[in-house]
């Protein structure tokens, strides 16, 4: 286990690397120390050649994100220092510049930011029981981590606008079929299945995986590093207007 971090557990074994959200209980809530943890996991795992595929988890039997730590919120001295801090440490840049596959194992509450994380992944299975919800727009705010820009590429606009204004959790038959996630494991299969999809990835020509990944995400029309710029355009905006 690698040491230095107090909010996200990481190790290598072989040519995958572990990355565990580990705030199980807040259930793994997303705070300025895990950004800055993950920052530097995923700069890390960019630069290691022996890395071939990233596994992403969530500590605990409650969830893998409960989302954005709302204990947080407002804490910066003003909008624009959180703004300039947040693009110091993009962790959302960190997983689209990751050319190297990274999946996501989902269970249990997957909330807000939790949804963003995962759809900046390139593999999601999510375990039966796992339930997905977007509570932004209820909370009168707006997403913050990709999720304007990444739902509805997966969901496309109608759902993912109605998920967004109405707060209604998925189940995650829904969230496959909806396309948030590849596939659904029963629980108890969730990490078996996980470290079957790792093991075949490492078996890769890790050339070939780069190539296909950047082809993929070359396919949305408008540029994801544009949609992220404008999401945050609007969502700095709206903390003025609420702290104003």
């Amino acid at each position: 286990m690698e040491d230095g971090y107090t909010t996200v557990n990481f190790d290598k074994y072989g040519g995958r690397a572990n990355i565990v959200l580990n705030r199980p209980e807040v259930i793994n809530a997303y705070n300025t120390q895990m950004r800055d943890d993950l920052f530097e996991i995923l700069q890390a795992c960019r630069i290691d050649p022996d890395i071939k595929v990233v596994v992403l988890r969530g500590a605990g039997p409650r969830g893998f994100c409960a989302g954005a730590d709302l204990t947080e919120f407002g804490s910066a001295p003003s909008v624009a220092i959180a703004r300039e801090v947040r693009w110091q440490r993009d962790v959302w840049a960190a997983f689209l510049d990751l050319n190297k596959p990274i999946i996501c194992a989902l269970h249990g509450h997957t909330i807000g930011s939790g949804i963003e994380m995962a759809l900046l992944c390139d593999i999601r299975i999510a375990a039966a029981s796992t339930t997905f919800r977007m509570p932004e727009a209820f909370l009168g705010l707006l997403p913050a981590a990709g999720g304007s820009q990444t739902l509805p590429r997966y969901v496309r606009e109608p759902r993912a606008l109605d998920m967004l204004l109405r707060n209604l959790p998925w189940t995650a038959e829904q969230a496959l079929v909806a396309g948030i996630v590849s596939e659904v494991v029963q629980d108890h299969n969730l990490d078996t299945r996980v470290d079957q999809y790792a093991e075949y990835l490492e078996s890769l020509d890790p050339n070939f995986t780069k190539l296909l990944k950047q082809s993929l995400w070359a396919n949305f029309h408008l540029s994801l590093d544009q949609g992220l710029s404008l999401e945050i355009h609007c969502a700095s905006q709206r903390i003025a207007n609420l702290v104003s």
